[in-house]
Parts: structure tokens; C-alpha cells; sequence
């Protein structure tokens, strides 16, 4: 390259570069660089339909420096057992690291019974789940992952409602019930521990599930500055649990501070609860939220 046209070369060196259409504060962005900083450049990603897809591989350009294969919003699993297969065929040796990602709407709901058959089979792969609580890329509809209380679409508050109804499904419960190898949380709130436990995730043969809370800067109404912030806040109340298993053993929790904040904390800069604070204080509903907060600290000695 000529010296006229190496000053327009992008000075970045990330498997997931910028030029994508992303809302700016997108936690979710922010998570893939991550996660592929830490998986390295010899891996393979197969990205159910989501914002982690349209607003990466805009045809004809991609931000992506790794293989990247758009799977349907229910097939990211399947397609990533194909390519362990092919890659077995070949006799790779487990080099080449195989990962399927998708949100919560993808992992909680449309591809569910399809993740579970890919932990059946005992497949090495690791599973990343892009939480960020509700089906954000299609009009903030409530998915299995939307916590009790918020505002979404489909769980509007009103006269006779305050936001969910129900509580967020368990997936770390159900990932152990599978006898995967490795299962964790991680958040944006911390990047160092979420790069951290993906190297290790990929150090151990066999099915892996790491689900990282992102959140959503329109979906959460907050303010892009504050993505990390809220995140964290998700992690010190309890909320959240920040934890890790290894071969069905709790190895390791992020403990939360002392004194703990009460989740109304975490809830206030959330325009998603808003409802739940004006033009009355729900005291009723926060309190079933803090509950959650509070069993979560005990269950997981946190």
C-alpha cells in the first residue's frame, strides 16, 4: 500500500469493527467485540436473526473479521452443529472454535427447543445468549427473558396492568439440568469478567452456555452513557446474578456490595419501570422485585 492511501486505512484491529448501524450506547455491540477479542480470530459465529445481525451485515458490507454465518431466528444452534460436525470430519482438532449467538428472544423462546437439543448431544460449542430482555429488534415485544414489572409492547401498563406479569425464565437452571460443561452470566457492567469467562468457556470441551445481560438503550429507555451503568446496577442488587459453573459445580459469584442497593436503584433510570414510580409509587410490584433481588442474593450466596 501506497503512502498516499495508508493514511485512510481504519486504525482499528477488532474482530467486530466499527461501521455498523447500532443504536450508540448499544450494550450489545459492546459485548460481541468482547467476546470475539477473547475468542480470538479462529473462530466461526452462527448469529440468529437480531439486532446482533441487521445492524452488522448490511448487504453488501459486514463489520465482522471472523466466518459469520446469519442462521433463521430459531437456528443458530442447529447450523453451529453442522459446522462442529464438518469441522470434526475434517479432523480439526477443536481449533477452531464454534459459537452460537442470538438474544433472549432467539434463546428463551423461538430457538429453545433447538439449544436444548444441541446441550443433548453434548455438542462443544459454546452458546452465547445476547440478553437484553425483550424481542428489541422487532418493537420491544416481552420475551421469556423480560424481567417482572417492565413496559413493553406487548405488556403495556395501565388501568388494570403494571407492566409483565410474569417472572424472567431461569436459564442457568435449565442449562445445568442439560449437564453443560460450563455455565455462567456475565454483563457489560464488567468486561474484563466477561472476556474471562469466555476464554475459559472455550478452554473445556463440551456444551457451554454463557448468558450476557446488554441492555437496550431505546428497549430499556436510558440514556446511551448509561448502559454500563445500569448494567452494573443490575449485578449489585441482586437482580442479576453474576455467577459460574463448572461441571455442574458453583465455581465462582460476583458478590454484590455492602451495604447492597435496594433495586429500586437499579429500576429508577429505566424508563421501561417508570410506571411503577409515577404518577404513584407501586410499592406492591417493587417489593415482588425486590424479593427477586433478595432470593437471588441467598440462592447463589451472593
Amino acid at each position: 500500500m501506497d503512502s498516499k492511501n495508508q493514511k485512510h486505512k481504519m486504525p482499528f484491529n477488532y474482530l467486530l469493527n466499527p461501521g455498523h448501524s447500532a443504536c450508540a450506547g448499544c450494550g450489545l455491540i459492546l459485548a460481541m467485540r468482547h467476546i470475539l477479542q477473547a475468542s480470538g480470530a479462529d473462530t466461526i459465529i452462527t448469529n440468529a436473526t437480531g439486532c446482533s445481525e441487521v445492524t452488522t451485515t448490511k448487504y453488501p458490507t459486514t463489520a465482522f473479521k471472523v466466518p459469520w454465518i446469519h442462521a433463521n431466528f430459531e437456528n443458530a444452534a442447529p447450523v453451529a452443529s453442522g459446522i462442529r460436525a464438518a469441522l470434526d470430519y475434517k479432523k480439526n482438532n477443536k481449533k477452531t472454535k464454534v459459537i452460537a449467538w442470538g438474544g433472549d428472544g432467539a434463546t428463551f423462546d423461538i430457538g429453545f427447543s433447538l439449544i436444548s437439543g444441541m446441550w443433548e448431544r453434548q455438542e462443544d460449542i459454546l452458546y452465547i445468549c445476547l440478553d437484553n430482555e425483550a424481542y428489541m429488534n422487532t418493537g420491544i415485544q416481552a420475551s421469556g427473558a423480560t424481567p417482572l414489572g417492565a413496559n413493553t409492547t406487548t405488556t403495556p401498563p395501565g388501568a388494570k396492568s403494571q407492566g409483565n406479569k410474569l417472572k424472567k425464565k431461569n436459564m442457568i437452571d435449565i442449562a445445568l439440568a442439560h449437564d453443560c460443561v460450563y455455565v455462567a452470566t456475565a454483563g457489560v457492567g464488567d468486561l474484563p469478567d466477561l472476556q474471562n469467562k469466555v476464554k475459559k468457556a472455550l478452554s473445556i470441551p463440551g456444551p457451554k452456555y454463557l448468558q450476557v445481560l446488554t441492555g437496550c438503550v431505546p428497549g430499556w429507555h436510558i440514556e446511551p452513557q448509561d448502559t454500563v451503568r445500569v448494567v452494573d446496577l443490575a449485578q449489585k442488587t441482586g437482580f442479576f446474578p453474576v455467577v459460574e459453573y463448572v461441571r455442574g459445580k458453583l465455581e465462582s459469584v460476583k458478590k454484590t456490595p455492602r451495604p447492597r442497593p435496594k433495586v429500586e436503584e437499579y429500576l429508577k433510570p429505566q424508563g421501561r419501570f417508570k410506571h411503577l414510580f409515577k404518577p404513584k409509587k407501586d410499592e406492591k410490584t417493587i417489593a415482588k422485585i425486590q424479593k427477586i433481588a433478595d432470593n437471588n442474593v441467598k440462592k447463589y450466596n451472593l
